[in-house]
């Protein structure tokens, strides 16, 4: 086996949360994704969301719209669904929203552990996370009231004069676009997120980059991405180049902001490490036996 993957394999063994560690199984060791909902149900609240520090960032138990969304990307990661998790996920939702357009957050997490970054900035509805959520539940095949309203303010943000100008709601209306039954009009606005993207924060064009952000390998993070073809191939390779760099030696890759504590930062090393092994073996930097 690939050396490069059995160190990470064995990373995600020994530091891994279980539910990465489950992913990894459904991923590369053909187990049932039914795993990976049993693992979600840990982070489920009585609310119908999401909570528990699922993204690792804030310890908040309370449900978060973000949390949300990582349920729902953990979900498509593994192929499966749980419709009555997912409906009730959504019936959250649509109580926290406002016009169709959710917050990442919101003030509870202040009593808890919390990186830096999480502040109040977080607790306004916005294309992020809500483009992106609502991007999933179309990946999932799944109907639900406020998809509708989610869509609908998601399209009006698309339509302004102006875009967001940070990374990270730029890659949540990537992954709208990319699953919203509207083909036609989901490319003719690419070309334009895309373009956004170029001139963004925290977006990471240059692989030598060091600092925090966002890549390429980010927004197609797999060589059948909707959106592989906005990068030429030579970025793409060079940041494929970068990510086989940065492995450590312990078989994980690092993260480059300051989470929380301890915890924090090894399960947030987990997530990336499966994410890169994921995207090595797509783009064949890896090719595993069998």
């Amino acid at each position: 086996m690939n050396e490069r993957f059995h160190a990470g394999r064995e990373f995600l063994r020994r530091e891994g949360r279980l539910l990465e560690r489950r992913l990894f199984a459904t991923c590369f060791e053909g187990a049932s994704g039914r795993g990976v909902i049993e693992a979600l149900r840990g982070y489920a609240n009585d609310d119908g969301g999401f909570g528990h520090g699922l993204e690792p960032d804030k310890r908040c138990p309370a449900s978060l719209p973000i949390d949300v969304e990582c349920a729902l990307a953990a979900m498509a990661t593994a192929g499966v669904t749980d419709e009555p998790m997912i409906q009730r996920a959504c019936d959250y939702l649509a109580g926290v929203s406002t016009g169709g357009a959710v917050p990442l957050a919101f003030p509870v997490i202040e009593g808890y552990p919390r990186a830096e970054h999480w502040a109040a900035w977080a607790y306004e509805p916005d294309v992020n996370p809500t483009a992106g959520i609502a991007g999933l539940l179309y990946e999932l095949g799944v109907a639900h009231p406020w998809l509708a309203e989610a869509a609908t303010y998601t399209w009006s943000r698309l339509d302004e004069a102006t875009l967001p100008t940070d990374a990270h709601a730029l890659r949540t209306l990537l992954t709208f676009l990319a699953h919203t039954p509207e083909r036609d009009r989901a490319t003719a606005a690419a070309a334009t997120v895309r373009a956004a993207l170029t001139s963004a924060a925290y977006f990471n064009l240059d692989p030598a980059d060091d600092s925090y952000g966002l890549s390429p390998l980010t927004v197609a993070p797999s060589a059948d991405s909707r959106w592989r073809a906005l990068f030429a191939d030579e970025v793409i390779e060079a940041h494929l180049d970068r990510m086989e760099r940065d492995q450590q030696p312990d078989g994980g890759w690092p993260i480059a902001w300051d989470p929380p504590g301890a915890a924090a930062r090894t399960e947030w090393r987990g997530i990336v490490t499966l994410a890169n092994l994921r995207t090595l073996v797509s783009y064949g930097r890896i090719v595993l036996d069998g």
